[in-house]
């Protein structure tokens, strides 16, 4: 076995507790440059600016932006012996604010609810008491979303074969989790045991994801990478189909269907009709089963310029309409599974993803 994948480091306290230092992804891959966010609107610019991205990533960092602001408060207020309510009250504004940054990704609201139930249960607690529990339930977010990348790429490495080839679609790697990804977890475990994957990365219109930052990640943990335009998916499995598509999710409705960035409907028709399985990996924790369908999924609509003007050279006529979904919801159906660190979840989803929920439910609870 190889040593183990290195991911790059996307998040980390500063050297004080009161702030957070983050790789600005924005910046990939011609600069490695690092920003520190010391206030509730450089977390919430960081996040709708896709500074950080990725559904993990986003509820890590609002955890850690939550636990950040908590320390500051705390030091502002003689030592943590101040009042835990004004703390309380402090920190129920900052999750509602941050909680509507990105409405798509259900790990951001799921994060924020964590630390809102941390920040709640001990009502006589002072503000230093729940600034320490804050800073402790973010670093277990961050923790276990780590051990979940592990968990899903160890399963879903029994999908591919040595000399095999994926197709990916967006970013699911290190770089938009606390580990090594989601979607790109087999690719690193592979790596790890001697098993040959060469993977085609889609480019990601229009803030291309793909080109930008999957392929960047790839390349520096020295896996084979292709970047193909999105147009060239379906193409590429009539001519020389790969073995299997790997992507994220943001939000995995209860019945199975997938909210993942756009274009990623587009890969699953194509797939379908070249025979090529198409999976989705991601943690439980995007799994939501109030969320009946990918009818009721909310998708988010970015800024046009992103489209007219995304990297400073027009590319469309200035004050052109633009309709610009950042995600789009594949169907169920068209999924041959969904991994997740809890296994392998093959359809009927409404029973096979309950199922995920509960187990991981229970092994939180054990303390595991």
């Amino acid at each position: 076995m190889n040593n183990a994948i290195q991911p790059p480091e996307t998040i980390r306290w500063t050297r004080d507790g009161g702030g957070l230092v983050i790789l600005d992804q924005t910046r990939l891959p011609e600069d490695r440059v690092e920003k520190e966010l010391r206030s509730l609107e450089d977390v919430e610019e960081a996040i709708c600016s896709l500074r950080v991205r990725g559904a993990p990533l986003i509820g890590i960092t609002a955890a850690m932006g939550i636990a950040a602001l908590a320390r500051q408060f705390v030091s502002s207020a003689d030592g943590g012996d101040g009042s835990g309510h004004e703390l309380r009250s402090a920190v129920a504004a900052w999750c509602e604010r941050l909680a509507t940054a990105r409405p798509t990704a259900v790990n951001l609201e799921w994060a924020v609810e964590r630390m809102l139930t941390v920040c709640d249960s001990d009502p006589g607690a002072t503000a230093g008491k729940i600034a320490s529990s804050l800073r402790r339930e973010a670093e277990a977010v961050r923790e276990e979303d780590a051990r979940m990348c592990r968990r899903i790429g160890e399963h879903a490495v029994t999908l591919l074969r040595d000399g095999g080839s994926v197709l990916t679609h967006c970013n699911a790697g290190s770089l938009a989790t606390g580990g090594i990804g989601t979607a790109l977890a087999p690719i690193y475990v592979a790596a790890e045991r001697g098993i040959r994957i060469h993977v085609y990365a889609d480019e990601t219109r229009p803030l291309l994801q793909g080109s930008r930052l999957t392929a960047w990640e790839l390349q520096e943990a020295g896996i084979d990478v292709t970047v193909l335009t999105d147009g060239a998916a379906a193409r590429l499995m009539s001519e020389s189909p790969p073995d299997i598509v790997l992507v994220g999710s943001d939000r995995i409705a209860a019945n199975g269907d997938v909210a993942n960035k756009i274009g990623t409907f587009g890969v699953a028709l194509a797939a379908r009709h070249h025979g090529v399985p198409f999976y989705v990996l991601a943690p439980t924790s995007t799994v939501d089963l109030s969320t009946p369908d990918g009818d009721h999924i909310p998708i988010e609509h970015r800024d046009g310029e992103e489209v007219r003007a995304g990297f400073g050279r027009t590319t469309a006529p200035a004050g052109v309409k633009v309709w610009s979904p950042a995600f789009d919801v594949t169907p169920a159906g068209l999924i041959a599974g969904i991994v997740s660190e809890q296994g392998i979840h093959r359809p009927p989803y409404e029973q096979s993803l309950r199922d995920a929920v509960l187990a991981a439910q229970r092994e939180t609870a054990s303390g595991r």
